[in-house]
């Protein structure tokens, strides 16, 4: 959601109306500014209460105006409005605004730090409303601020969607305004001791998390004990730089940026604008870090302070059966809806589940049984994480939505309240489950995005402090409880109407700490406890700082001086660069002080390059209007008596505190420096290039001092002494003019004087030998202008493996006009591959930042700019693969991946199956039956069609595969049992699934997991002889399948089953195959590796895991 001013694009005004608020106002809002110290809106108990009201627009439709304002209020010395475009502010979304009017006519120096909130009201679930909050610096310069994408168009006037009801729109605002001069001068170590994180763009969920394990000592105290050596980089080591970031937490005077630490993750700047869910991002960090751990000092650590475990079990009421699971757990997730408190969600947590009925349990050798389902904990982890369900799957709506009721939690949790109600039989009841409230992670906001900070408490003393990433304050949690426990508040609105509104903002994760455990758990962290070579490091950081900060507070007494010489022209021409003269970042510089005298520069200038000082002659550099640099002219006598800040005046236009100097020096034979020559007013100095096209190479020849009334055929044989060519050797002269955006190179008439030919101090002829027609179509660039054009098309490609997309294998640099064959041939060199056609190249798509889906066709673009651009936008990442025949070949072909299933492996083999084009299914599985193992040598084989653990198709022998999709399918072929080769019409062919429900409680969706598969059935088979026959198909232990029930399900519908019933009844039987709507459902805990369901199980389409790569 981009927040920004509220500018318009179109320069046609369209005529703004007035719409009154259906609430009448008897005179201007007037409330108090807060002079003190800045705090959020409603966390601190001397806050000037926030002003809302509510905004009903009615005739919303029939508007026919881009702009429309709403009454003007008074917010203490100023006036403000609200400015809304109905039909979005160029822009698909509406778009909003808070203006605050006549700020040019204020003192000098006016600003205020604004809070606001927009709601667009539901008026048919309040619940879904919308709602956005933000803060801004605003002044008489920057007076509104808001937001251009607040909700898409198509939303808000769908009627069915309670947004617009009865043609009215209902809009609600909350705004709070403090001097901003407070919120920067504001010191948090020295008002609290405590200091922030910057937050690089998104990262307040990781700021808010590293916040409290930071003030848990005993996690503190083991990331310290995680091995690292001097040698460790904060941004490639994820324990150097946690190290790192928690010294600093400790004793740094100022916020701590947190670059390094995801560095460290393997993330770049676009990770940093990505929002992720806190208690997500607790998982992956926790689990990334239990890997470092393994096999050092430390290992386990996160298991002692997080782990615990619970106990599923399942009792038959009727006779004697019972069957129970343990699982550990590092956090629980406490359903919030439904639920006032902590003590009701755990009460619901272990809430007995009775089995009866149609959902009878299946207790083996005693059938379906009567039975209670519950949980109960075997022990709570020293440090227990609560994570509430605020957002949960609306069904209704098809999407996530939070959870914005009212729940409370105690600053003190007795979990063995009840006589311990909440734990198993086997608990130990002498460790005291009685915990206290450490620290409360917040969300302000909503499912699309919001904000996140903590509230924490050190010492489990009385004193709670705000974490909001740079900020840290003081806080009264009397009231902060009050507030982060959710719900709706009720205040007296606009002439005392009372004023409901929601909280937006609640807590999201509690932490609690066990008593008998905290001393434990708070322990003391010592020096002994940081590494030295940890120590060391931070103190040279430290020291750099400070010397960075003294640097940059004397900045303004000090610049640079770079000198540039013939020895640079030769150095860089032809290799680092071709165009112009010399790049002034690889020259020697010098920082001097402004008011140093240029003849004491000229001492040290004489000491630096063994010249005298006598025998320097310094030139000024110009920038031109072309944007080419070019020595201008040399200074005088009485310039050079001055300071060289008095110079830096003199030069470029635009290098703040940066002079440019070219040292002309005369070399005798012996290459000493010698006297300088006259420079008469009628002298032009000239630097030349030599170009040899038969080498395709440029480099620096000379300079020379030229009459301006001479011509350049009078300086031939000079030139060709200086390219070491005999003294009548034919050669041709350009002026390079400029390359930037495009190049200029013009032929030189050889018998026009320098000044008819336009030349002037500074600049610089190419030469060439003169070459036959015939031998220039030898020459990929047989001339000046043709090289230069070349090397402007040169760009270095970054190539990648495709299996390694993310890592940079090796450089190349390549034209834009290079040919396909050109590109790979050069690419196949680099790899020492023989053959240039197996090489496939894959373009980079610049704004996922991977490779994109479809190869590059042999020779299916022209050049590689081709290869290079994504939407007009160009790159210069270019992917790379080997391949075991050349790709015209392959291209012919037809790959298919499939999955082969045998019949006594239960893993799921791959295969890569190429073929060509016009080949069938049947031509698959014969090539298939040669690369895998089966069960005899006359098994036949079938093709299915699986997604989302269904089978949708199984395919004909005689089916194209140019027909088949394996982009959306996962092609799985398997052998056809001896006993399904001849269907007959007391046989059927069934679907098989497993499946659960996403709600067990609800039991209302469910879904499929696993892998489906095909199962004959015959008619007068009970369900009883069936499940035998799957047990054994699938190998599945007793107690385990047991548990198993077992359904027919049409079309989402679950009808459970008898084992008495002859299932081939249930079935349609007017095809052999059944399709796949119906099928066998087996009802059962899907064991495969995962992790725990969360809040983040069902993602927006716009969220992303959250991934630690190193």
């Amino acid at each position: 959601m981009p927040l920004m001013p509220s500018f318009d694009h179109n320069e046609e005004e369209d005529v703004n109306i007035f719409v009154p608020e259906a609430i009448e106002l008897e005179a201007p809002i007037k409330i108090e500014v807060y002079e003190g110290t800045y705090n959020p809106m409603g966390n601190h108990p001397e806050d000037a209460q926030p002003v809302r009201f509510t905004w009903k627009i009615e005739d919303f439709s029939g508007l026919g105006v881009r702009k429309l304002y709403s009454s003007t209020y008074q917010l203490g010395d100023v006036k403000w409005r609200i400015l809304i475009f109905p039909m979005g502010n160029n822009v698909d979304f509406l778009s909003m605004y808070i203006e605050f009017i006549d700020a040019t006519n204020l003192p000098y120096g006016w600003s205020i730090y604004a809070e606001f909130s927009f709601t667009v009201v539901n008026q048919l679930h309040r619940g879904y409303s919308i709602k956005k909050e933000a803060k801004h610096h605003l002044n008489a310069g920057e007076s509104d601020w808001g937001f251009t994408s607040f909700m898409p168009l198509n939303e808000l006037y769908d009627a069915s969607r309670g947004f617009i009801v009865n043609d009215t729109c209902v809009i609600e605002v909350v705004v709070a305004i403090y001097r901003a001069t407070d919120q920067w001068s504001y010191d948090s170590k020295r008002e609290t001791g405590y200091v922030g994180l910057k937050n690089q763009g998104a990262t307040c969920y990781m700021n808010s998390l590293l916040q409290m394990l930071f003030h848990i000592p005993y996690f503190r105290k083991v990331v310290y004990h995680m091995p690292t050596s001097v040698n460790d980089e904060p941004s490639t080591s994820i324990p150097m730089a946690l190290q790192s970031l928690f010294y600093k937490l400790q004793h740094s005077e100022r916020s701590v940026a947190t670059k390094d630490l995801t560095k460290s993750f393997g993330w770049d700047t676009h990770h940093a604008f990505l929002q992720h869910d806190v208690q997500e991002f607790n998982r992956v960090l926790c689990e990334k870090l239990e890997e470092k751990m393994k096999i050092t000092v430390v290992e386990g650590a996160i298991q002692h302070l997080f782990e615990g475990h619970h106990k599923n079990y399942i009792e038959c009421i009727n006779v004697d059966y019972k069957s129970s699971r343990q699982e550990s757990f590092y956090d629980l997730q406490l359903d919030v809806k439904g639920c006032h408190d902590v003590y009701a969600s755990f009460d619901k947590y272990v809430a007995i589940e009775h089995l009866d009925g149609d959902n009878k349990y299946h207790a083996g050798q005693y059938g379906l049984q009567d039975a209670k389902k519950g949980v109960l904990f075997i022990d709570f982890p020293p440090v227990l994480q609560l994570h509430l369900k605020r957002f949960e799957y609306d069904f209704v709506q098809d999407g996530m939505v939070k959870i914005n009721d009212r729940y409370e939690f105690p600053l003190q949790l007795d979990l063995d309240r009840d006589n311990g109600r909440y734990l198993s039989p086997e608990a130990d009841r002498r460790v005291r489950n009685l915990y206290i409230l450490h620290s409360v992670l917040v969300h302000n906001g909503g499912v699309h995005g919001g904000h996140y900070y903590a509230f924490i408490r050190p010492t489990l003393s009385n004193q709670w402090y705000k974490f909001d990433d740079e900020r840290v304050t003081k806080e009264d949690m009397t009231k902060a409880l009050s507030e982060l426990y959710g719900g709706e508040e009720t205040n007296p609105g606009i002439n005392n109407a009372p004023f409901k509104f929601t909280r937006h903002s609640n807590a999201y994760m509690l932490v609690y700490i066990r008593e008998s455990d905290k001393d434990k758990i708070l322990c003391d962290i010592d020096e002994r406890d940081i590494s030295e070579h940890l120590k060391e490091r931070l103190k040279r950081e430290q020291k750099e700082k400070e010397i960075k900060k003294k640097e940059k507070a004397e900045a303004h007494m000090y610049m640079t001086v770079k000198v540039v010489t013939d020895e640079d022209f030769a150095e860089q021409i032809g290799k680092d660069i071709c165009f112009d003269l010399v790049d002034h970042a690889k020259v020697k510089s010098f920082r001097l002080h402004k008011l140093k005298l240029f003849h004491t520069f000229k001492e040290e200038i004489a000491s630096e390059f063994r010249v005298p000082a006598h025998f320097q002659r310094f030139w000024l550099w110009a920038k031109r209007q072309n944007q080419t640099h070019r020595p201008n002219r040399p200074l005088t006598l009485l310039e050079e008596s001055h300071t060289v800040g008095y110079l830096n005046k003199l030069s470029i236009k635009g290098q703040d505190d940066e002079l440019r100097l070219f040292l002309e020096v005369e070399r005798r034979q012996d290459l000493l420096a010698g006297p300088l020559p006259c420079k008469e007013s009628d002298d032009i100095l000239l630097f030349f290039k030599l170009y040899e096209p038969e080498k395709g190479e440029l480099r620096y020849a000379g300079r020379l001092f030229v009459k301006s009334n001479c011509k350049p055929a009078d300086i031939l044989e000079k030139l060709n002494e200086l390219a070491g060519y005999a003294p009548d050797e034919e050669i041709e002269l350009f002026e390079e003019i400029s390359f930037e955006p495009m190049v200029m190179c013009e032929y030189i008439d050889k018998e026009l004087t320098f000044r008819s030919n336009q030349l002037e101090d500074g600049d610089i002829i190419c030469y060439q030998k003169s070459h036959a027609a015939q031998t220039r179509q030898q020459f990929r660039c047989p001339d000046v202008p043709s090289f230069l054009e070349y090397q402007h098309t040169l760009q270095v490609i970054r190539f990648r493996s495709l299996e390694r997309p993310r890592e940079d294998e090796f450089c190349l640099q390549l034209s834009k006009l290079d040919s396909y064959d050109e590109v790979v041939e050069r690419v196949a060199n680099q790899l020492r591959v023989d053959d240039p056609s197996k090489i496939r190249l894959t373009s980079h798509n610049i704004y996922s930042q991977q490779p994109k889906a479809h190869h590059i066709r042999y020779r299916g673009v022209e050049n590689l700019l081709e290869m290079l651009l994504h939407y007009d936008e160009p790159s210069d990442v270019l992917y790379f693969e080997v391949l075991d025949i050349p790709l015209p070949e392959l291209q012919e072909l037809r790959i298919l991946n499939l999955a082969f299933s045998h019949t006594k492996k239960t893993e799921l083999e791959s295969c890569s199956i190429r073929l060509p084009k016009d080949s069938t299914v049947g031509d698959v599985l014969e090539d298939l039956k040669k690369k895998v193992e089966l069960s005899r040598p006359s098994a036949e084989l079938r093709l299915l069609d699986v997604f989302a653990h269904k089978i949708y198709k199984i395919h004909l022998s005689s089916d194209k595969i140019s027909m088949i999709n394996d982009n959306r399918w996962t092609l799985r072929a398997e052998e056809i049992p001896e006993e399904e080769k001849f269907l007959g019409p007391s046989n059927c062919l069934i679907h098989v699934y497993h499946f659960m429900y996403v709600d067990a409680q609800s039991r209302t969706r469910i879904k499929n997991f696993g892998e489906p598969f095909l199962l004959m059935i015959s008619d007068g088979e009970t369900l009883s002889y069936i499940k035998a026959r799957v047990k054994n198909k699938l190998k599945v232990q007793d107690e385990e399948f047991s548990k198993w029930k077992f359904a027919f399900v049409s079309y989402g519908q679950v009808e459970y089953l008898e084992d008495s019933v002859t299932l081939f009844n249930h079935f349609q039987t007017s095809a052999i195959r059944v399709p796949w709507e119906q099928y066998l459902g087996l009802e059962h805990i899907n064991n495969t590796p995962r992790r725990p369901a969360a809040a983040y199980q069902y993602r927006t389409s716009h969220d992303k895991p959250v991934r630690i790569y190193n």
